[in-house]
Order: structure tokens, then sequence, then C-alpha cells
């Protein structure tokens, strides 16, 4: 059973590490690294697909967690399960950070993308400007709800750990 425990915490860690660290990277590398090399388009372009990537690994990091979560539940009448139980704040944080993905990844972010699509489209200048006005409106709100999935996963792990901490003071 320590084994299937120290496997649950290490993919907790590591779906968390991905949804959470994944961000931090595109926030503070990719996002400069791209427009400070390439044109606006080109540069929208590149991390509409950086953000697809990170969105599929987001659904699978999700999906561990979700997973685990279940798992946990299953096992909590075992004599070790509850070093595996979900606190409620843990599954507040989870509920949240998933209901926010799936509203960013299925909802605004095709919306978005779609919008911006059509401001690299329009050869108007009038269309264009309303175009980018639109796409800008949009991603302004794709932009706030990743930042707060990026905040809700970060509360996240003190959570989880201090949980893992106070479950190896039983193992």
């Amino acid at each position: 059973m320590r084994r299937v425990v120290l496997t649950c915490y290490s993919l907790e860690l590591a779906a968390l590490a991905i949804w959470v660290g994944g961000l931090i990277v595109i926030i503070a590398a990719v996002i400069p690294a791209v427009f400070n090399s390439l044109s606006m388009e080109m540069g929208g372009r590149f991390l509409t697909r950086v953000f697809d990537g990170y969105n599929r690994l987001v659904v699978m990091a999700a999906v561990a967690l979700i997973a685990l979560g279940i798992g946990r539940w299953l096992l909590k009448n075992h004599p070790l399960g509850y070093m595996l139980g979900l606190s409620p704040a843990e599954l507040i944080l989870l509920v949240a950070m998933v209901v926010n993905a799936g509203v960013i990844i299925f909802v605004l972010d095709p919306a978005s993308v779609a919008l911006q699509e059509q401001a690299f489209a329009a050869t108007i200048e009038g269309e264009r400007k309303a175009a980018y006005d639109a796409f800008f409106r949009s991603h302004a709100m794709v932009r706030a709800l990743y930042v707060l999935n990026l905040g809700l996963g970060t509360a996240m792990i003190p959570i989880k750990v201090k949980r893992m901490i106070h479950a190896g003071g039983h193992t």
C-alpha cells in the first residue's frame, strides 16, 4: 500500500507541476520570446499552437487529478486510506480549476482564436480595428482565467504537500 501512496503522491505532484509550471514557463519565457522575435500575426498563431498543446496537457493533468481523487475516495476505508484522503480544500480547488480550464478550453479560447483569425484576415482598416478590439476584449478574459487557474493551482500545492507530510508521519 505504501507504494500505491507514493505513486499517487508522485502523480499528483507531477500533474500539478505540468499544470502550474507549464503556464509559468509560457507566461515568463515563451510569450516574451515570441513577441520579441516574431511579428504579431506570426507570434499570435505560434502562441495559439503553444496554448493548444498546453491545454491538452492540462486536460491530461485534470484527468489524472480526478482519477486519483476518485481512487482515494474508493480507498478511504482501507487501513492506510487516511493517507490518501482528499481534503475539502483540495476538492474545492480541484473543481474550480477543472471548471475554469473547461470554460477556457471549450468555450472562450475557441471563440478568441476565431476572433484572432478575423482580425488577421481583415483588410479594411476600420474592419481590422474593430476585429482586433473584439479579439483583445475576448483575449483579456481568457488571460484572466489562465491567471486565475495559475493562482488556484499554486494554492493547491501547499495544501497537498501539507497533507502528504502529515500522512508521512503515520507510515
